[in-house]
């Protein structure tokens, strides 16, 4: 991949799906083999007595062991998919509830004010996104500075950069033993803003000044810090052309990995053999003491799980700015 194309975060996109696409593809394929090779045969499946319990489990070959952990693996992917998909639904829904919408923008019907007494501009939305900036970004900026801000999301916008984040986040997520999706992800991100500060510079007739202040005057923390800005924009900003390599190696260990569950989930298929009893395997004939030995067990993990807290904001907010900048947060957090 050429250096232009690595800086077209349609290019790094497309690569990005085509590999999370291969790796479900693949987990598919796994995960239908799995289940096409258990058989339900009463009398086949192993029987173990412990303390007058009768437990069962599946009678298999070290074929249908490894078949059923690659399927086991495609149900974690499955899941970690729904669950990530079902977390950026959310925080987008709540975000979008929580906004405290002023009206819109004069002379930019498409911009939505908030009142929130911080200084934010950000494109939030999946099929129809829009653009919103707090009346402190208002106040802070300036007629050109605010032109150069509102081209670099309406460039987010015209890209549908929010579904596309959103979409990268949650596949390199779900396919974690491909590593190489989420330094796609993170460079596409990285792209994304370079290109939007490009609109913004053509905008304001290549100046970049105007756009540098407003990027300033937006990171700038009650306390006199600027956080936020990537040092790639600062070089681009300068005239410098960042430097990315593809990660190749990661990028072939991914292809191989693919290859290889593939490769592994059918040669396996076709040698697996698996019998199981009607019952769940290694489940008791007497639930309700499977059921008491397990209490113990989920409370100490319920107990142990660790509590992530969430995301801060700085700046001084209401109540309601608070809640709906830590569900900006969570959107965009990468």
């Amino acid at each position: 991949m050429d250096a232009d194309r690595r800086s077209d975060p349609r290019a790094l996109y497309g690569l990005q799906v085509t590999v999370a696409g291969a790796g479900l593809a693949g987990c598919a394929l796994g995960l239908a083999a799995g289940v096409s090779r258990m058989h339900v045969a009463p009398a086949a499946a192993h029987r173990l007595d412990v303390g007058g319990a009768r437990f069962t489990y599946p009678a298999a070959n070290a074929a249908a062991v490894t078949l059923f952990a690659l399927a086991a693996l495609a149900v974690a992917v499955l899941f970690a998919s729904l669950r990530g998909a079902w977390r950026q639904l959310r925080a987008h829904r709540r975000l979008v509830h929580a906004l405290p919408v002023a009206g819109p923008l004069p002379d930019h019907p498409a911009v939505r004010v908030v009142d929130v007494a911080a200084p934010l501009a950000f494109c939030a939305g999946w099929l129809h996104p829009r653009i919103y900036v707090s009346t402190e970004t208002l106040n802070r900026l300036s007629e050109r500075e605010l032109r150069a801000v509102l081209a670099h999301e309406q460039h987010h916008r015209a890209r549908r950069d929010p579904l596309r984040l959103a979409v990268g986040r949650v596949l390199s997520q779900a396919l974690f033993f491909l590593p190489v999706l989420r330094a796609l992800h993170e460079r596409y991100g990285d792209v994304a803003e370079l290109t939007a500060d490009a609109a913004a510079l053509e905008a304001t007739g290549g100046a970049p000044r105007p756009l540098a202040s407003a990027m300033l005057a937006i990171a700038a923390t009650p306390a006199g810090e600027v956080v936020g800005i990537s040092p790639a924009r600062v070089d681009a900003l300068l005239g410098h052309r960042p430097v990315w390599r593809m990660p190749w190696l990661l990028l072939v260990a991914a292809i191989i990995t693919i290859a290889a569950y593939v490769a592994l989930a059918w040669r396996t298929d076709a040698i697996a053999s698996a019998q199981t009893s009607l019952n769940l395997p290694i489940a008791s004939s007497q639930p309700c003491l499977l059921i008491l030995a397990l209490v113990p067990i989920l409370v100490c993990i319920a107990a142990a799980a660790p509590r992530r807290p969430g995301p801060r904001f700085s700046g001084r907010l209401s109540g309601r700015g608070r809640k709906f900048a830590h569900d900006r947060a969570e959107v965009m957090s990468s």
